[in-house]
């Protein structure tokens, strides 16, 4: 321990000696011939450098919005997610436009103004008009889509439980999903984790005669133009429940039940048969169709053509598997909804069997 002190105060000494000298430097008249001191030459270097880096900012961001727009995700497939790409489309204008305008101001000022010899900055110690207007401005437009977002937000989180609206349980588990759908009595029983032995994985309350009809599965099925109400719940760690095609994300919390809902309004058909999602599957099956030849050519099986689903995705960090922790998704017609709903296994019968 007294060694540490010991080499502690000496490299305080060192630094404190290091500071002074600085110090001592700056202290002295310094030579016009000094090589540390910008000339009119370098600053009128630096100041042309500054515009040519203006003009590659504004270049590559835009060969960037050119050729990278077919990563966006497709059209939304729920009803909010109109008005939340329309949000995010604004913001991203709104964001473009200051910055195009400030950093080009940022930089043209940089340029006329670079140092000259003889040349005296002028500034104003205060603008109280300047102050206000760039002070409104932003606030104005926050305020625009602070609350545009809220009605859609809104919309999302505030789901009235009617005798129309679909609930579904989503639970998660390192590293899967399971869905909850009611019986025929339309109520979702009560689940607990520590009710969690043998097959009743999902903690569902074996007392509660509520339960025994509900119907537990590993795909989520949805009738198209439906509002649905999710309840999750999480077994083990914080997932992220993410319906990327829909625009709805949501932690899943252990020990509490969280919920958003929203209206699917295009079927799994009608997505696969959009523009973008016909040449987004063409374009994979070229590069599957070419890895196959490559693993067919090792002596090992090539992979099965794409085909498009929505898929339930995890966006938490939440273990060794989290990448691989998703639930197919299907959104169907109602009639086709209540045929593969009535296909599925009750709670009830399920636990006869153990």
């Amino acid at each position: 321990m007294t060694v540490f002190l010991i080499i502690s105060v000496l490299a305080l000494l060192g630094l404190t000696f290091w500071q002074m000298s600085k110090i001592l430097k700056l202290s002295k008249p310094v030579s016009s011939d000094d090589p540390s001191i910008a000339s009119d030459k370098d600053n009128k270097t630096q100041a042309y450098l500054l515009m040519a880096f203006t003009v590659f900012l504004y270049v590559f961001m835009f060969y960037n919005f050119w050729n990278y727009t077919d990563l966006y995700l497709p059209e939304a497939a729920s009803e909010h997610g109109v008005d939340y790409d329309r949000l995010m489309f604004i913001s991203m204008g709104v964001i473009i436009f200051v910055q195009m305008i400030t950093q080009f101001l940022l930089h043209y000022f940089g340029w006329k103004y670079r140092g000259k010899k003889g040349q005296k900055a002028l500034f104003y110690a205060d603008n109280d008009k300047l102050e206000f207007i760039w002070t409104i401005i932003p606030v104005i437009v926050l305020a625009g889509l602070i609350i545009y977002g809220l009605f859609t937000w809104s919309d999302i989180m505030f789901v009235d439980e009617d005798e129309d609206t679909l609930v579904i349980e989503v639970y998660a588990y390192q590293f899967g999903w399971k869905a909850r759908y009611s019986g025929e009595d339309n109520t979702l029983g009560k689940a607990n984790v520590r009710f969690i032995e043998g097959v009743n994985t999902l903690g569902v309350d074996e007392s509660d005669p509520y339960a025994m009809d509900d119907k537990i599965t590993t795909e989520l099925h949805l009738p198209v133009n439906k509002k649905v109400l999710f309840k999750f719940r999480s077994q083990d760690v914080l997932h992220s429940a993410y319906f990327p095609f829909h625009r709805a994300q949501m932690n899943v919390v252990p020990g509490m039940i969280t919920q958003f809902g929203f209206t699917p309004t295009l079927t799994t058909e009608q997505m696969r048969t959009t523009d973008y999602m016909v040449d987004k599957v063409k374009e994979l099956n070229e590069i599957r169709k070419q890895r196959t030849k490559e693993l067919e050519a090792q002596g090992e099986m090539g992979l099965d053509p794409y085909e498009f689903d929505y898929y339930l995705l995890c966006n938490k960090i939440c273990g060794v598997s989290h990448y691989n922790m998703q639930m197919k998704i299907v959104v169907e017609e109602e009639d086709e909804y209540q045929a593969w709903l009535a296909e599925q296994p009750t709670f009830g019968s399920t636990i006869e069997k153990k």
